[in-house]
């Protein structure tokens, strides 16, 4: 049985981790940099070590630290949030050697579904829907050209090993292509250490629409229901919903037995993700899996009532999931706005530094994982989130209302946030009405005065 975890993370998802662990009793250990000394996973788990200097390739990023603190303070998992290693099967596989539980999936499962190509050649085979496009990684400029002509203008070359949006171009003909197609080889390289890049027909307008997947090791998988990630900039998430306002029940159904037979097709367990684009029409094609905890997840966890990190550290602990799919309703809508440290007046320009005041929102209905507070510095050599605003209520309506109430409460000083931006976001009448699609964002700010936010 678990008694105690590592967490080999930082920040609002260390903190969620904790507090999981906390309620069942398990002992937490807290992996740190020397820049996030003051955090408040420092402060708040049962110990903590630290592992190295501020950046996270001397820290984070360095598996051997983290198996070193496990072994020395002798837990029994290790928890690697999102981000990192969490989807690193090297660092999953060493968990495994060393007799650690990585409270996610087996490394061959992350292996799978990690390359891009294999991953969809894999649930094409288990008969979900994918994008047209090349059957794996394209050898030449020669060869990919081909296939653009194949499938039809515009494409997306995207990495395999991509993530983030980096190493991923759109081409609209044969002129655009050969310089996007060497430019997402280039990004590739330099971002995954793996330059092998493969073409994909470009949807357009489409929603981005995710499902949760829970599965256990004793051959059941559940899934609990979508997330609308349509808002987002440069392929990076802004505002996620629980349901989608698009998806009716018929949709929803089918989406969710595809999702579940892609997990099955990757001998998936635990806590992992589904991702398709969905175009106009309905037509809905797998892009990828996340097999890790998402930053989006409280969302999925307000509307069905369901704790997804206690569910992970029950299913690494071997534990049968005690649900059924009949049992998995949704009887809220909820949304959740990330709120990072950024300038939106000045194209999303990062703004670390020290925050003089914090306060966070409240009240019926508002969920806010942070782990930032007044005096809190920002360190420059993470990513921008600093906290996640998540309301909800018995209808999406409401949950808008409380939206912008909450926001209208939250207060950063100090520093940039998206504050405002997300502020805006709620009084707009395409979002209000549902019809924000991964186009919104580039629309939205085109229309919006900087001078808004």
């Amino acid at each position: 049985m678990i008694q105690k975890v590592l967490i080999a993370n930082r920040g609002e998802i260390a903190l969620r981790i904790i507090r999981a662990c906390r309620e069942l009793g398990i002992k937490t250990l807290a992996v740190y940099s020397e820049a996030d000394v003051q955090s408040l996973h420092v402060q708040l788990a049962d110990e903590a070590i630290c592992i190295g200097g501020p950046k996270s390739t001397d820290s984070y990023l360095r598996a051997d630290r983290i198996i070193s603190a496990a072994e020395i303070a002798d837990v029994d998992a290790i928890h690697p949030g999102y981000g990192f290693l969490s989807e690193n099967a090297k660092f999953a596989e060493q968990c495994e050697s060393c007799n650690i539980k990585f409270i996610g999936p087996k490394s061959k499962s992350i292996r799978i579904m990690g390359d891009k190509a294999i991953a969809k050649d894999t649930v094409r085979k288990a008969g979900v829907p994918t994008v047209p496009g090349s059957d794996g990684p394209v050898e030449s400029e020669a060869e990919a050209v081909k296939i653009a002509r194949k499938i039809g203008y515009p494409v997306i070359i995207k990495a395999v090993a991509g993530g983030g949006g980096r190493g991923m171009r759109i081409a609209h003909n044969d002129v655009s292509f050969a310089k996007e197609y060497h430019v997402a080889r280039n990004e590739a390289e330099k971002a995954f250490g793996n330059g092998a890049v493969y073409i994909e027909k470009y949807i357009q307008n489409p929603r981005h629409i995710e499902f949760q997947i829970l599965a256990d090791s004793h051959g059941k998988v559940l899934h609990l229901g979508e997330r609308d990630c349509s808002v987002q900039r440069r392929h990076q998430k802004l505002i996620e919903e629980a349901p989608s306002p698009f998806l009716n029940a018929d949709l929803r159904k089918k989406m969710g037995k595809a999702a579940i037979r892609a997990a099955e097709a990757a001998e998936y367990q635990n806590a992992g993700t589904i991702e398709f684009l969905v175009d106009p029409k309905g037509n809905y094609y797998f892009i990828e899996m996340n097999t890790r905890i998402q930053v989006e997840h409280p969302v999925t966890e307000e509307v069905t009532g369901i704790d997804l990190i206690k569910q992970q550290i029950r299913v690494a602990n071997g534990e049968k999931l005690d649900l059924d799919q009949s049992d998995i309703t949704w009887t809220k809508h909820a949304i959740e706005c990330r709120i990072n440290a950024e300038d939106p007046a000045r194209n999303f320009t990062p703004s670390p530094g020290t925050i003089s005041l914090y306060y966070a929102p409240g009240g019926h209905g508002v969920r806010v994982d942070s782990h930032v507070y007044s005096g809190y510095t920002i360190p420059p050599y993470y990513d921008s989130m600093i906290g996640k605003l998540i309301c909800y209520g018995s209808t999406r309506k409401i949950a808008l209302q409380r939206s912008y109430r909450a926001l209208s409460e939250y207060l950063v000083r100090g520093i940039k946030t998206t504050i405002p931006l997300h502020k805006a976001i709620m009084s707009d009448p395409t979002f209000i009405e549902g019809k924000a699609t991964t186009a919104y964002m580039e629309d939205f700010m085109s229309r919006t005065p900087p001078d808004l936010f």
